[in-house]
């Protein structure tokens, strides 16, 4: 589900392709790729519910039980957002409660050459919490 905001989504997508309505793809060089799932199918391994209770119940995960450590899963944006200054925002709500397979969860922007720039990382969230 698309709102006005360039960019934004929420997952509740219904039969459509979540990377199509929220104009996101999956980066083809990566390890293993990002799902969208209700905190129903990733049980005790995910949040209770998402960050919007009684709006929605759909959510971007990784499952990173399976995987080796240095693995990526990536998700790039579809279309290209104009360099700005203090003018553009990202704003995400994450869930990333620790366990021995959490990695890092980054934010990159991308410069007009196509160097990717760490605009923000995080290691661990011990909270148990959005």
């Amino acid at each position: 589900y698309y709102t006005s905001i360039p960019g934004s989504c929420n997952f509740e997508t219904q039969d459509q392709e979540w990377t199509t309505v929220c104009g996101l793809t999956q980066d083809p060089s990566d390890d293993f790729d990002w799902d969208i799932s209700s905190s129903a199918v990733t049980g005790q391994m995910g949040p209770d519910t998402d960050h919007t209770p009684g709006k929605g119940q759909h959510l971007l995960y990784v499952n990173s039980s399976a995987q080796k450590e240095g693995n990526r899963a990536r998700i790039i944006t579809t279309n290209l957002f104009p360099a700005s200054l203090g003018v553009c925002r990202v704003r995400f709500w994450f869930w990333m409660f620790a366990s021995r397979q959490t990695g890092v969860l980054k934010v990159y922007a991308a410069e007009e050459h196509g160097m990717d720039i760490l605009m923000w990382s995080s290691s661990r969230n011990e909270e148990n919490k959005w």
